[in-house]
Order: C-alpha cells, then structure tokens, then sequence
C-alpha cells in the first residue's frame, strides 16, 4: 500500500477479509450512535441501499478526521426484508423472532463500504445478495439459536451463511464476500486501479 489503509471496525470477518486478502491494514473501530442514526433515516423514509451507505460513511469520516492522509474504510451490512430493515438481534427471542419472519421467504442483504481520504469520500460501493429462505421450523430455529448464539449475536438476520446458517437457503444471488459485510472485489479492483496495491 503507498499509504496506510484504516479500517473503520471492530468486525473480525471484515479484518480477516483484508488479511486473507494481503491488504495491509490497521483498525480503529469509529464511535458513532448507529441505532440513533439508523432509526432517524427511517423516520425520514431512507431507504435501506442509503441507510447501510450512511452509516458506512459516518465511520469512515469519523476516523478519516483523526488520520489525516490516510485512506479509511468504513463499512455497514442491512438487511431489507420487503422494506423492513432488521438489524442485530438483541436477544436470543429477538433472534429467534427474526427467523421466523425471514422462514419460507426472500430477503436481500446490502453491504455498503465508503473510502475516506483527508476527510473527503473517494469511493463507495453497495453490494446487493438475494437470499431465499427454506421454511424453518419452530423447533429446529430455537435449537439453532441456543446452539449458536455467541456466533450470531452480532450478525443481521441472527444467522452466519459461512457457518450452520447456509442450511437456511435454496438460493443465493450474489457475491459471497457481501454476504460476509464487504463488497471486498470491488474495493481490492479500486485499490489496484489507483496503484495501491500491486499486480
């Protein structure tokens, strides 16, 4: 990299990407109100492809402030369900909740990632993943969730496709570093344009 590349996050996944990638990288998780934010853009009718870019370019500009001349990455992951976002669950009955509305039906899942550079945006991208749900039963998604909730607590939708949870699906349309939170092609395709990383 000719300059350092800071990824705004705390999200391991997203830091494994960049490492299995040989993107070299630090991290500074940005301190920002998403539940505030995100619930004041839905007031305003956002929709979910501009609420998940909003908020990754709030962090990316949140750190981008404290490392001048260096090129952030914030990042965020929503998933639309007819027009209904569900975010984390809080709980394992909010998680078990969520499946159940996302059981036997279609769902899209959008990843944002804006690059900040000296306080400016540089480039964005949102990935979009089409998912179709198999139906699930009552019993099988609380046994789901007891098995795996220190994985999924943190994860949209309360599953993780790269684990258990990709027995969920009978069809995915997409690219499969979205569904992780990283529209990651499209970034290292921008990184090697600018001569940042070699090929």
């Amino acid at each position: 990299m000719r300059q350092p590349l800071i990824l705004a996050s705390g999200s391991k996944i997203r830091a494994d990407l960049l490492r299995q990638a040989c993107v070299p990288h630090e991290t500074a998780v940005a301190r920002i109100d998403e539940d505030t934010i995100k619930q004041s853009l839905i007031a305003e009718e956002a929709t979910p492809r501009d609420i998940a870019d909003t908020l990754a370019e709030m962090k990316a500009r949140k750190v981008s402030d404290k490392y001048p001349g260096a090129l952030v990455l914030g990042c965020d992951q929503v998933l639309d369900h007819h027009g209904v976002l569900l975010s984390k669950p809080e709980n394992e009955q909010a998680a078990i909740k969520q499946l159940g509305l996302l059981s036997n039906d279609r769902h899209s899942l959008l990843s944002a990632a804006v690059l900040y550079e000296d306080g400016k945006p540089v480039w964005r991208h949102v990935g979009q993943v089409r998912l179709r749900m198999r139906t699930l039963s009552d019993d099988y998604i609380s046994d789901y969730i007891a098995r795996n909730w220190e994985s999924i607590r943190h994860a949209v939708g309360s599953y993780k496709l790269e684990e258990e949870g990709v027995r969920f699906f009978t069809s995915i349309e997409g690219d499969y570093f979205h569904v992780l939170g990283m529209p990651l092609l499209e970034l290292i395709n921008y990184l090697t344009l600018r001569g940042d990383l070699a090929t």
